[in-house]
This record gives C-alpha cells, sequence and structure tokens, in this order.
C-alpha cells in the first residue's frame, strides 16, 4: 500500500503562497539540494495536485515539466483526457486517492494546497506531512489548511533545521 504526503514549504504565518499564487518570498531562500528536495522526490512515483497548481507550474516551468518520469494526475473541474506528462482526472479526489493507496508502489505526494488536501484530511488519508517552515512573514495569501472539519491526530517523527528554515515531519 502506497503512502500519501502532503510535502511543502509555507511562511510563518501558515500560506503556500500569495494571493496571487506567487512564490517570490521562497524565491531567495537556499536550493532545494540543500533542503532534503532530491531525497524525497527519490522517494516518490506519483503526484497529485489540482488544476491551480498545475496552471501555476506551467507559468513557472514553461520549458521543462518539472516531475517527468512521475505518474501525475490533475484533479479538473474542466480539462480532461491527458498530456504527454499529466492525466486530468474529472472523478472524485477521495474515491480517486484511496484507490491509488491500494496500489503498490513508492510514496504518493500531494502538491499544491487546500482544494486537493481538505478532503483527503477529512477522509484521514493523509498518512505524513514533511512541512518546512520558512523565515517569512507574508500576511495573507493561500493558505495550507483550509478550515473545516478535519481534525487528525499526528505524531511528529524528526524535525530539521535547513539554514534558516525548520522541516517537520509528521505521521497519521
Amino acid at each position: 500500500m502506497s503512502k500519501l504526503v502532503f510535502y511543502g514549504a509555507i511562511s510563518l504565518d501558515g500560506y503556500l503562497a500569495r494571493e496571487n499564487h506567487s512564490l517570490d518570498w521562497l524565491d531567495r531562500t537556499e536550493g532545494e539540494e540543500e533542503m532534503g528536495y532530491q531525497e524525497f522526490y527519490n522517494g516518490v512515483d506519483t503526484i497529485l495536485m489540482g488544476r491551480s497548481t498545475y496552471d501555476q507550474i506551467a507559468i513557472l516551468s514553461p520549458d521543462k515539466f518539472p516531475y517527468e518520469g512521475k505518474d501525475c494526475y490533475v484533479f479538473s473541474r474542466t480539462l480532461k483526457g491527458s498530456t504527454e506528462y499529466v492525466k486530468f482526472i474529472n472523478e472524485d479526489i477521495v474515491g480517486f486517492t484511496q484507490s491509488l493507496k491500494e496500489q503498490e508502489g513508492k510514496r504518493i505526494w500531494i502538491v499544491g494546497g487546500g482544494e486537493v488536501l481538505q478532503p483527503l484530511l477529512q477522509a484521514k488519508l493523509v498518512d505524513e506531512f514533511i512541512i518546512q517552515i520558512a523565515p517569512f512573514i507574508i500576511g495573507r495569501g493561500i493558505p495550507m489548511f483550509v478550515p473545516g472539519e478535519q481534525e487528525n491526530e499526528l505524531t511528529l517523527v524528526d524535525v530539521r533545521r535547513y539554514k534558516q528554515f525548520a522541516e517537520l515531519h509528521y505521521v497519521k
């Protein structure tokens, strides 16, 4: 059975991005290699994201899709079919993700935020959280957690420091 994991950086005040989806505050930080990204990425074979995240990735990486070689699924109400790199999913997030978790494989990575994460939290499907807290307070933006009925009890298994970042690793 595959593990479902949220891995990402947030501002100290809990935001994944600015309201306009900008990550400019993260652009001023250390490289991914120094922060454990490659180690994490090598342990992933499937990626889930919402349409907004997919659109932002297309803007930030117009020349090369950053998740080539991984099974990548994008939840969308309007886009159908697939591209060279992603398959668009128009069905229930929870049901689709549950069927993925039942398959053998490495980790399934939730890329992005609230709209995909919230229903998975409500269904108690998320197995791990690896959250890197950035040394920025941005005041407002896209929150990691959307308010709702998603109480989950977690256990802290590791804390790492990457220069000015604190990485918290929790498991269900």
